[in-house]
């Protein structure tokens, strides 16, 4: 939303307008988008799935997160961040059969956890020739991306 000085009241000044300017421009610097390239998240995320993020969000256990591979940390993966241990994340991914995680390179430090998932969006399969079609895409295709959401997570918590 672009910045209304009109807004402001006579009371405040140029100084205080563009502060608040700065504030809204890196609030939605914050937020991006990453997609999903390969299976280590399905069911819950599948390749092609395009995830909204956030920069520097409190990660809790059960949130999906974006973080930098502890060994090659020019490749970003997405996992589900289980539990603290010490100075970092124990993470997996949602498919037992993938075990590109914690499994395999131990604990996550918090500085290589880039952002936290906020919505999925699903990319429509195929053309939708109908309204209802698109409708039905519409429902099914952007879902937030929650631990109460993940029948993984659900039967792991168990």
């Amino acid at each position: 939303m672009p910045e209304r000085l009109e807004e402001r009241g006579p009371e405040q000044g140029e100084e205080q307008g563009e502060e608040q300017g700065r504030e809204r421009r890196g609030w939605l610097r914050a937020f991006g988008l990453a997609e999903v390239y390969n299976p280590s998240m399905v069911p819950t995320l599948r390749p092609g799935d395009q995830l909204v993020v956030q920069y520097g969000a409190v990660v809790r256990p059960g949130d999906v997160v974006v973080l930098r591979h502890p060994f090659r940390q020019d490749l970003l993966i997405v996992k589900r961040a289980v539990e603290r241990r010490g100075d970092g994340w124990w993470v997996q991914g949602d498919n037992p059969f993938v075990e590109n995680d914690s499994r395999e390179f131990g604990v996550v430090p918090d500085e290589l956890v880039v952002a936290r998932a906020w919505v999925r969006v699903r990319p429509p399969r195929g053309i939708q020739r109908s309204l209802s079609g698109a409708l039905s895409w519409a429902v099914s295709a952007v879902r937030p991306v929650r631990a109460e959401r993940s029948p993984s997570w659900r039967l792991r918590a168990r």
